[in-house]
């Protein structure tokens, strides 16, 4: 099945995030499962929606005729940390208990940190994504907090 549209986001502009895989069957899967992302698009690339975003998830490769000096690899070292996924819940525990409760295996429990509650979980090739909760980081910096 096809995104029809995918590149006409409603407003103008759309982030999404660009996974490079190892295994794209095995990610795709994982973002479906633990996460509840909605499959768009099978491989070549995987499109999956998360919520009001978008995850794409490819093969390594490259260069290509438009990223010349480019080879898309996946993470080396998933000790270190490069790009994360962020996802703001308004109730961290919560989704940490769903995810963990569909295999998802976090580094640790939700930590809280005065301005925010989170935890991290690793998917198969080693991306870090972060749980966390707003309780306040905004309202420090001077502006409002959404959860």
């Amino acid at each position: 099945m096809e995104a029809p549209d995918y590149f006409r986001p409603e407003n103008g502009v759309v982030l999404t995030h660009l996974l490079i895989v190892r295994d794209v069957d095995r990610s795709r899967e994982f973002y479906r499962r633990v996460l509840g992302a909605t499959v768009v698009r099978e491989r070549r690339p995987a499109i999956l929606r998360f919520h009001n975003s978008y995850i794409v998830i490819n093969d390594e490769g490259g260069p290509t005729d438009d990223k010349p000096t480019v080879r898309a690899q996946a993470p080396a070292d998933q000790d270190v940390l490069s790009s994360a996924l962020n996802v703001r819940v308004t109730d961290v525990r919560a989704v940490y208990e769903q995810w963990r409760s569909r295999g998802g295996e976090f580094l640790t429990e939700p930590k809280d940190h005065g301005a925010e509650i989170r935890c991290y979980l690793r998917d198969p090739d080693g991306y870090l994504i972060e749980l966390g909760q707003g309780t306040g980081i905004l309202a420090e910096a001077g502006g409002t907090e959404g959860g």
